[in-house]
């Protein structure tokens, strides 16, 4: 019998790649998202991202097996004539597919409910020791166990926005609001938004906000071209003010990263108060505003303004590991510029990562982040799974040929220290010139 399909070429799903017309392809079923765009759960820059392309993979990574059955509604009756899927992505869904058999995704252990306690602990004896202690010592001691109390709440937000971490969904999103909102002060509608458009395109220059943080850091001088952030909607000026700093970034890293949360807490309030469309911004708004009373509230305890620049910097310091974590993961991988694809998500997604070696006793350090190569090919896996399936990933990379990048924590900051180090070098590189300030040639003058 003759086919009855209607079929287009992916060359002409490309076609289809903007707002108001949008399609996307999954096993070879071409499907037009273009009205979904505005309710789909993880945003639109994914979508938009990989539009007018299969996505098969990144589909399987990010959806449960349950998700299947609502893609019919969105089918528009084309087929992708020459759709095919490479040995390396049939392999990953197979594995996708043996990990769900198993029940692993839905296996999520204890690691919410200890962490939990944990925050709930730590807030208690940081509180006694600011309200029951006249200290400066112990006082010092409260404002890093705050910051520790940051880096468990952040873990909680990391998992929660993958995967429901608790029994139903109106205590999952309790449970980000309380940890995220109102204890850390983080939106947790902003950091879905900032990581969901991270894990899509990895990475890439353009389009990956967890490396766009100039004028303080590049990762590479294709960023001396004065690239386009796509997820900013800004160019990215390399100027010289930027070149200044880029320069000794290297030295810089580790003190900026102790003030890094500055910046998380005033985006959150830029996505807040902006004009896109932000799921629950009222009760966003709430908790965040919760923690800027409570947090200033518990400061003014405090006996005088030495001892309160003391606690505010503790706690900020000792939860900058938590963003020197989030940078060594990537910031030494492999990079490119260009939009993300949907038919090499496997390679990009290990490429542009790292695993941080440690004993299963150092894992509630790294909140499962030292697996960031299994976190970013299946990032609705529990935390407490991802050290199971490390072995089955690294064979299918010895397979193909591709690379699994891991080194201990140590050398991860080795590793990202030296990638900085070359960027700055290249930076003061004076025979690329850009136009120059009085600071720069003040520091830059010789003879």
């Amino acid at each position: 019998m003759a086919d009855s399909r209607k079929y287009i070429t992916s060359e002409e799903l490309k076609n289809h790649n903007k707002p108001g017309d949008l399609w996307i392809s999954i096993q070879g079923k071409v499907y037009d998202v273009s009205d979904w765009i505005k309710e789909h759960p993880g945003g639109d820059f994914p979508l938009l991202n990989l539009a007018g392309q299969d996505v098969t993979d990144a589909f399987v990574a990010y959806h449960p097996a349950t998700a299947w059955q609502y893609l019919d509604k969105f089918f528009n009756g084309f087929y992708l004539k020459d759709y095919s899927a490479s040995e390396v992505s049939k392999d990953y869904r197979r594995l996708v597919s043996e990990f769900t058999k198993l029940g692993l995704f839905e296996k999520k252990g204890h690691v919410c409910f200890y962490t939990m306690c944990s925050i709930a602990m730590l807030f208690a004896v940081s509180v006694y020791g600011i309200l029951c202690s006249e200290s400066v010592l112990v006082h010092l001691m409260s404002g890093g166990l705050m910051g520790f109390l940051w880096i468990q709440s952040g873990w909680i937000g990391h998992d929660s926005g993958h995967y429901q971490v608790m029994s139903t969904r109106g205590l999952n999103r309790f449970a980000q609001v309380l940890t995220g909102n109102c204890l850390a002060g983080i939106s947790i509608a902003w950091w879905k938004w900032n990581h969901n458009a991270h894990h899509i395109a990895v990475n890439s220059l353009e389009y990956d906000p967890d490396l766009q943080h100039m004028p303080f850091f590049v990762v590479s001088s294709k960023f001396f071209n004065s690239l386009t952030s796509y997820f900013y909607d800004r160019k990215m000026t390399f100027d010289s003010f930027t070149r200044f700093l880029v320069s000794n970034q290297h030295w810089t890293f580790y003190p900026v990263m102790c003030l890094a949360r500055i910046n998380l807490f005033a985006q959150s309030f830029i996505l807040l108060l902006s004009k896109k469309n932000v799921p629950y911004r009222v009760q966003e708004l709430l908790g965040v505003v919760a923690f800027w009373i409570w947090y200033p509230l518990l400061v003014s305890c405090l006996p005088n303004w030495g001892e309160r620049i003391m606690f505010v910097l503790a706690s900020f310091t000792v939860t900058g590991i938590q963003h020197v974590q989030f940078c060594l993961n990537h910031f030494s991988s492999d990079i490119y510029v260009a939009p993300p694809k949907g038919n090499d998500w496997f390679e990009k997604q290990t490429g542009g990562s790292l695993d941080i070696s440690c004993p299963s006793w150092m894992d509630w350090f790294h909140g499962g982040l030292q697996f960031q190569i299994e976190h970013h090919l299946f990032p609705r896996l529990p935390r407490c799974q991802l050290r199971k399936v490390s072995p089955f990933v690294k064979d299918l990379c010895k397979k193909h040929g591709l690379p699994y990048n891991c080194a201990s924590f140590y050398m991860a900051n080795a590793l990202t220290i030296s990638t900085l180090r070359t960027a700055a070098l290249q930076a003061r590189d004076l025979t690329k010139p850009v136009p120059k300030n009085l600071v720069w040639e003040a520091v830059n003058t010789h003879g």
